[in-house]
């Protein structure tokens, strides 16, 4: 036994290991949520602590019997009863709706197979008959892939720890521009059929299925293309791939059913899961090379790319309304009283951007989560307040259309960047102050920068979501771009001892002169 001293309490699951092992966690003997103990833990001692995820934190206050085993052994590692909170009452880890969850292997909580009747799964099954159908009236030949076609091969069935079902498809075109286009196209096609149909990427798409009890359960269609001996198949793919592996299809038994599936899927599962695919894994990681990602994000993800993140941060948090604006957003207003325009971006909530609007000053607040600022843009009657739009740094056209909406706004421009710095990389700063840079092109206007320059003890990165970004990085990153900085301070984020510190730079551009010989 390579797991030992298998110990749970409030803050998380503790156990001793030389090796990896992948131990399941159970709740009155319901499969909530698995880990990798050395990949997720962190180091205490002689033992490996790994935390509760935030997303069941909700739900620990009461008691409840805990088992831990390690994933494919009977033997149990640790079963007691253990109390959370200040509850004795029994904990019940369910939806809204009062359907039984777990975790999958992100952390979100979701409906898992486990436990699913036979008819509870005919909807989904039948679906994905009708989908396969559809997207053959287009001339393309979809197969189940990744979790589904895994289960297909490996047992004949779903995956118990799954949630949704996969299909993918090869197209005849090798431009991305044609591979998007004809996703569209399916899209079109599967709504004509009375589907709900949710858009992932340019090349992939989400089909809702009602289950009989009411339940939505996903069915996703991946598309994929053949490109210089590569295979690409959203959204993990980018691997050497034959033809000859994929045509002509073949099938496979899925929940007493048959499936079409690539003609070698050996090749796809290893391409997706690595050589260990045969041995079950409910923790399992997609571990994408970052060449592959910036492909794939630069050709279909676009204006998605990252906001994953900020949705998920969102959805696990307090999203009130929370009208009171920040101190710094006052101080800029009392600095800049010919103000023209106020531009916030990452303006969050839209707290800030509603302070100067109320006073009459043309408003623009940029976000890249629609949901941070919907509650604030509904409290506004239509063509009044802040224009709030979307709006992701690490999509070039997204900075573009920025730009021009900024730029014809009337000067002096102020803009706002709270906490964009250092929650991005070097490339979203670059966009950043690209940015800034074009909506301030004539000289009308400062850019303001707040950022957390020196992390302290006070707690203040986990509660902002931020990185320490030093202030020499910013100020280089600034010079290059052309910036010229009139302030810079440094202030405590908090009156606590060892408070973290935070930066506010102003900048400003000068303008920019035509190298055009007037005629």
């Amino acid at each position: 036994m390579s797991v030992s001293r298998v110990r749970v309490d409030a803050e998380g699951v503790r156990a001793r290991s030389r090796q990896e092992a992948i131990l399941d966690v159970s709740f009155d003997g319901r499969r909530i949520w698995s880990f990798w103990l050395q990949r997720d833990g962190r180091r205490q001692g002689l033992d490996q602590v790994v935390p509760w995820p935030e997303t069941l934190e909700d739900f620990l206050d009461g008691r409840a019997e805990i088992t831990v085993v390690e994933h494919g052994d009977d033997h149990v590692l640790f079963q007691e009863q253990v109390s959370f909170g200040a509850s004795q009452e029994p904990i019940a880890i369910v939806n809204g709706r009062g359907r039984p969850i777990a975790l999958d292997k992100y952390f979100r909580r979701v409906e898992t197979f486990e436990g699913r009747s036979d008819d509870a799964v005919q909807p989904l099954l039948d679906s994905i008959d009708e989908v396969i159908e559809v997207v053959a009236e287009s001339g393309i030949e979809a197969f189940l892939t990744y979790g589904t076609l895994l289960g297909a091969v490996r047992d004949g069935k779903l995956i118990g720890h799954d949630s949704d079902a996969d299909l993918g498809y090869v197209s005849a075109y090798s431009d991305p521009a044609d591979v998007v286009i004809e996703s569209f196209a399916l899209q079109r096609a599967l709504q004509q059929r009375g589907y709900k149909v949710v858009r992932y990427s340019g090349a992939a798409i989400k089909v809702d299925v009602i289950e009989p009890d009411g339940a939505v359960r996903g069915l996703d269609l991946f598309g994929g293309f053949l490109r210089d001996g590569q295979l690409h198949l959203l959204g993990e793919i980018r691997t050497p791939f034959e033809r000859e592996w994929i045509w002509p299809l073949t099938t496979a038994t899925l929940e007493g059913r048959q499936f079409p599936v690539p003609a070698d899927p050996d090749r796809l599962l290893v391409a997706t899961y690595g050589e260990s695919w045969r041995t079950p894994d409910p923790a399992f990681h997609f571990e994408t090379p970052t060449s592959t990602s910036r492909r794939l994000n630069g050709w279909f993800r676009g204006t998605r790319v990252g906001r994953s993140t900020w949705d998920r941060l969102y959805l696990s948090g307090p999203f009130g309304r929370r009208r009171r604006p920040t101190e710094l957003v006052r101080w800029i207003v009392g600095r800049e009283p010919d103000m023209g325009a106020f531009i916030d971006i990452g303006c969050g909530r839209g707290r800030d951007a509603s302070y100067v609007a109320e006073r009459g000053i043309p408003t623009l607040a940029l976000e890249q989560s629609r949901f941070y600022f919907r509650h604030q843009a509904r409290e506004w009657e239509p063509g009044t307040g802040p224009d709030f739009q979307t709006f992701n740094l690490l999509e070039n056209r997204h900075v573009a259309v920025a730009v021009v909406r900024g730029a014809l706004l009337p000067g002096p421009r102020v803009i706002l960047a709270r906490h964009v710095a250092d929650t991005t990389s070097a490339a979203g700063r670059a966009a950043l102050l690209r940015t800034a840079s074009g909506m301030l092109h004539d000289g009308q206007g400062r850019l303001y920068l707040m950022f957390m320059c020196k992390q302290g003890e006070d707690g203040y990165h986990e509660e902002n979501n931020v990185g320490e970004l030093p202030r020499e990085v910013v100020e280089a990153e600034l010079a290059t771009s052309g910036a010229r900085i009139v302030y810079c301070e440094e202030r405590p984020a908090s009156p606590a001892d060892r408070a973290s510190t935070l930066c506010r730079i102003v900048a400003e551009w000068p303008e920019r002169r035509s190298s055009h010989r007037e005629r």
